[in-house]
């Protein structure tokens, strides 16, 4: 556990917005607790690389669209939580100042060990509220995995599985056929002879 969580340190959003740890370390807001976010490995950081590389391009063609790494988000109204998603894609135009991320059109999260379960019960529930997401991305830093949730109306989603590097998931709110290959460059993965010989 770490030592925000030791220390019970509680807030408010607008709080939390000013408050300056005094450290380098990233904290998220979670149901008003501090949480200190554990550091980000080597495949975490290549992964967000390789998706932003990998969006921009087609982003550039759409200004004032653009990636954002490690973006704030927080649900509509929630007054008791604030997220760093990895990856965010919005076409709201940028502000000076402004910290909370508007309008997100997409949301990724790189999934590791620690963080998968706070991905998928505590954030995908609050990302799915947010009226302007169309799809969120969750990618698996350990094997060739891609899971997209895509909006199909109101409060329904569509979830698309991409499994193995030779596989392609298509990004219908950009337009864009992401190919897991490009996404895995340069990382580590488990390969099925690796899944064989467990």
């Amino acid at each position: 556990m770490d030592r925000a969580r030791k220390a019970g340190l509680r807030m408010t959003l607008d709080e939390f917005l000013l408050w300056d740890s005094g450290d380098d370390r990233r904290y998220e807001l979670i149901a008003g607790e501090v949480v200190m976010m554990a550091p980000a490995t080597e495949p975490h950081g290549t992964l967000v690389m390789n998706l932003g590389a990998s969006l921009r391009p087609t982003l550039s063609k759409r200004p004032p669209c653009r990636v954002v790494a490690e973006g704030a988000i927080t649900r509509p109204g929630a007054r008791d939580r604030c997220y760093h998603a990895d990856v965010v894609v919005t076409c709201t135009p940028p502000a000076r100042g402004r910290i909370l991320i508007e309008q997100p059109l997409l949301i990724a999260e790189v999934l590791s060990p620690s963080t998968e379960s706070t991905d998928r019960r505590i954030k995908v529930p609050d990302y799915r509220s947010i009226s302007s997401l169309r799809e969120i991305l969750l990618i698996d830093q350990g094997r060739a995995f891609v899971e997209l949730l895509r909006r199909l109306d109101g409060d329904r989603w569509l979830t698309i599985l991409a499994i193995g590097i030779d596989a392609k998931v298509m990004l219908e709110s950009l337009d864009l056929e992401l190919r897991l290959a490009d996404l895995y460059r340069d990382v580590e993965i488990e390969t099925d002879e690796d899944a064989e010989s467990d």
